[in-house]
């Protein structure tokens, strides 16, 4: 199988799924126990009903985090992750006591693209085994701060963070996830969120980028 991976644009538009990410400053350990974890996870429910944010995959990570995004309208995107940049950044150091100890991010978060197919399924994968290639957790669904485990654990009331996703999930989601990627697959998917680009053939209308 063939994997293109296209120049990216600089674009906000809304009906586009994008996966974001940032990571702290320095790679410093930013989510020390479960308290700032809830603390994210509550800022993301936050976005999710402030900005009719569609999340439809996340992970928290000790020293970074990656969320698959779907606007609705132009200008979301960036209206809502500088909110929650800002929102947690602020919450964090008043709750750690370091105000003025410097950035919490390394910069902005990052966006790329994803086509609406099997590519899309992909970075959903790629985002939620993430505690598994870091060695934290032998299962995708154990690590608490993802979606995997809200679509599997999670209560009702849990699994609203999560929309809808534009495509079907594998009927055999547990045992698709917990199946590692091909290695050219993985390679593909690094290189992608390394030199910031779209994931898949996205077609954008005329002037969408910036």
């Amino acid at each position: 199988m063939i994997y293109r991976v296209a120049r990216a644009l600089r674009i906000d538009l809304g009906d586009y799924v994008y996966h974001c990410l940032n990571r702290a400053n320095g790679r410093m350990r930013i989510f020390d126990g479960a308290a700032d974890y809830r603390d994210f996870e509550y800022l993301l429910n936050e976005m999710r009903e402030s900005f009719d944010m569609r999340i439809l995959a996340y992970v928290v990570m000790p020293n970074h985090w990656h969320l698959l995004a779907y606007p609705k309208e132009d200008g979301d995107l960036s209206g809502s992750f500088k909110w929650l940049g800002t929102s947690h950044a602020t919450r964090h150091h008043a709750r750690k006591e370091t105000v003025g100890n410097g950035h919490l991010y390394q910069g902005r978060y990052k966006s790329f693209l994803v086509e609406e197919d099997h590519h899309l399924l992909t970075v959903l994968k790629y985002i939620e085994r993430n505690p598994v290639r870091a060695g934290l957790v032998q299962r995708p669904e154990d690590w608490r701060w993802g979606s995997a485990y809200r679509r599997i654990h999670g209560t009702p009331q849990e699994q609203r963070l999560l929309a809808e996703l534009p495509v079907d999930l594998p009927r055999d989601y547990v045992s698709w996830l917990n199946t590692p990627e091909p290695s050219e697959e993985l390679s593909i998917m690094r290189n992608a969120v390394n030199k910031g680009v779209s994931y898949g053939d996205v077609i954008l209308p005329e002037h969408g980028g910036y």
